[in-house]
């Protein structure tokens, strides 16, 4: 499975904290800086609801998801991708609690089949 962006999907963080909220999840608003980093997958789903700015998540095949506010992104576990982001604003949504999670949380595509 990989990321699903819905464009237009949301106009405020108010209506992102809900929507996560309804879900049973645990939601946090970040001022995420500017990263590069390398492929890795996470073991927990996830959604991204992009405030303000741009984000971008690049994959194993070397497609590029850009990602503007109001957008919606469903992050299943288990894909292997890559930020390249400049600085942008998101109300982030984990299935497990952050103090939960399996370190690292970013993992590398080695052991992505273990």
């Amino acid at each position: 499975m990989a990321f699903t962006l819905t464009e237009g999907h949301f106009d405020t963080e108010t209506e992102a904290f809900a929507e996560i909220a309804d879900r049973g999840w645990c939601a946090i608003a970040v001022d995420v800086p500017a990263e590069e980093n390398d492929l890795h997958w996470h073991d927990f789903d996830s959604v991204n609801f992009v405030v303000d700015g741009t984000h971008r998540v690049a994959f194993e095949d070397g497609t590029v998801m850009e990602c503007g506010a109001g957008a919606r992104i469903e992050a299943p576990g288990r894909v292997l991708h890559r930020e390249c982001s400049p600085a942008y604003r998101a109300v982030f949504g984990f299935s497990v609690a952050p103090v939960d999670m399996s370190q690292p949380v970013n993992k590398p595509p080695a052991d992505l089949n273990v």
